[in-house]
């Protein structure tokens, strides 16, 4: 086990990363950094930020009582415990983590960002990178300008690879964090439609996920997703930073536009095939999705006469999850990590809580996918709950973040679930109307609950019919798990 050495913050190194100015006598050294005042221990230093609906300065005397030695304040407050203040302590939280980062010109970093599947594959990341050394990887879901430059504060010198998740819900959020983590590898996983209302449509969301790339340096690499509708605005963005890219899955081009000879055009032409398979710089073939583990091959494609290939089974289901595990296998490939490695790491992956975990329930079976959801995961997860043997039931929350789309999205939603094998879907939440109406439109299977109450009375009368596979999904807010709770009875 390696024990990583703290970093301390002292007077020199606190000055030479805000350029603050003091009130005050502060001559302690402290390890750790906090925002939050319920976590302060003896000899923290507490950073004071503003919210809409809290101010940190309002807590500075209490900071003090629970042990703080020094406040770092926007402005000078009340109070006899030294403060730094730096006219705006959210861009000092991030120079704090920009000089962590930046005291480790050695570590490599790998920045990864999408509509879904970040946080899985962060840990498929995380799995491969810490067989090699000590790699920081993202904890929960601190992927904002808050929580970043929170996490770059956790560097210690034992680090030598450092995964970080970055999360945006407005233009120029990735620009900035990805300035702050400086990566040698960027990702962007996918565009989908999560935080669609704030982007005002997909196209924009593909350019704010595309900062990324901003922060590479010309010999860092940039990973796109080859399957996805907007890798080519992607690949062009990223082209303006670095001409090192890899790209990872497959995709169907119009025969006109494959990348074939002109003889061989004419000869698919003359035998009616319209479009090809093309596949990306990594890929999957042979696949096969099991009810506890999906089986492929993983690919390269880079150099026509050294294509490795090498069979993996990974211990997650679903095929958008071979997908995330074809991404995390870009980014250690652009490392110089070899394949062999990079399948053991992800071999040795373990399900997310609340993201696709299985657990028995008398007769039944549970899955829990409530960590978050947006429709291209909601539907990932329903497609996985097909492959079920047992009877189906697909329970479904709202959706947060779509703006003025959220009805059509949902609406959306249904008919794309609406063919699926499934024998039942349960909704809640005011736009899941939508979703329930476009479903039963094909086919009668869905019912809207006004409340959680009714729909767990109903899951649990119907539960009566024998051996049955429930899986529960819906946005955070939605607080889908505390069905699961009551229902098992584990609250």
């Amino acid at each position: 086990m390696t024990v990583h050495t703290p970093y301390l913050w002292q007077k020199d190194n606190l000055q030479a990363a805000t350029n603050g100015r003091w009130s005050g006598e502060f001559d302690a050294q402290s390890c750790r950094i906090t925002t939050d005042t319920r976590k302060i221990e003896q000899g923290d230093i507490f950073l004071a930020i503003k919210g809409e609906n809290f101010d940190g300065h309002d807590y500075v005397e209490m900071a003090k009582e629970k042990g703080a030695v020094l406040a770092i304040v926007s402005e000078q407050v009340a109070s006899d415990l030294p403060q730094l203040i730096t006219g705006d302590t959210k861009k000092a939280l991030g120079l704090l983590g920009k000089y962590r980062r930046d005291a480790h010109p050695d570590l490599m970093v790998v920045a990864l960002t999408g509509s879904s599947g970040k946080t899985t594959t962060k840990e498929m990341l995380g799995h491969i990178l810490s067989q090699i050394a000590p790699t920081l990887i993202t904890r929960g879901n601190l992927n904002n300008d808050l929580g970043v430059p929170m996490m770059l504060l956790e560097l210690s010198d034992e680090h030598k690879f450092a995964v970080m998740e970055l999360g945006a819900n407005h233009v120029g959020e990735i620009a900035y964090t990805a300035g702050l983590v400086r990566p040698d590898v960027a990702c962007v996983l996918n565009i989908g439609t999560a935080h669609l209302g704030e982007f005002g449509g997909r196209a924009n969301i593909a350019r704010a996920k595309a900062e990324i790339y901003s922060a590479l340096s010309e010999d860092g690499v940039a990973i796109v997703p080859f399957g996805d509708e907007f890798c080519t605005l992607l690949s062009q963005t990223a082209s303006n930073f670095t001409d090192r890219m890899l790209s990872f899955g497959e995709q169907n081009v119009p025969l006109s536009q494959a990348q074939l000879s002109d003889e061989d055009i004419q000869m698919l032409s003359e035998q009616g095939v319209s479009s090809v398979l093309m596949m990306g710089d990594l890929f999957a073939d042979d696949i096969d999705v099991a009810t506890t583990h999906s089986t492929f091959s993983l690919n390269t494609n880079i150099e026509i006469d050294e294509i490795e290939s090498l069979p993996v089974q990974l211990p997650l289901i679903g095929e958008h999850n071979v997908t995330n595990a074809l991404a995390a296998s870009a980014c250690a490939y652009a490392l110089g990590v070899p394949l062999h490695s990079i399948v053991r790491g992800l071999q040795s992956v373990t399900a997310p809580q609340g993201r696709l975990t299985r657990m028995a329930f008398g007769e039944h079976l549970i899955i829990d996918d409530t960590y978050n959801a947006n429709p291209t995961s909601m539907l990932a997860a329903a497609k996985v709950l097909e492959q079920e043997d047992n009877a189906k039931i697909l329970v479904l929350g709202d959706i947060f973040e779509l703006g003025e789309a959220a009805a059509d999205e949902h609406y959306q939603l249904g008919q794309n679930i609406a063919p699926l094998a499934l024998d039942a879907i349960f909704a809640v939440g005011e736009n899941m109307k939508h979703m329930v109406r476009a479903v039963n439109e094909l086919r009668p299977i869905a019912t809207h609950f006004e409340d959680k109450s009714a729909l767990l009375d109903a899951l649990r009368l119907r539960l009566q019919d024998g051996a049955t596979t429930i899986l529960f999904k819906g946005s955070r807010g939605m607080k889908m798990e505390t069905l699961i709770c009551d229902l098992a009875n584990l609250g």
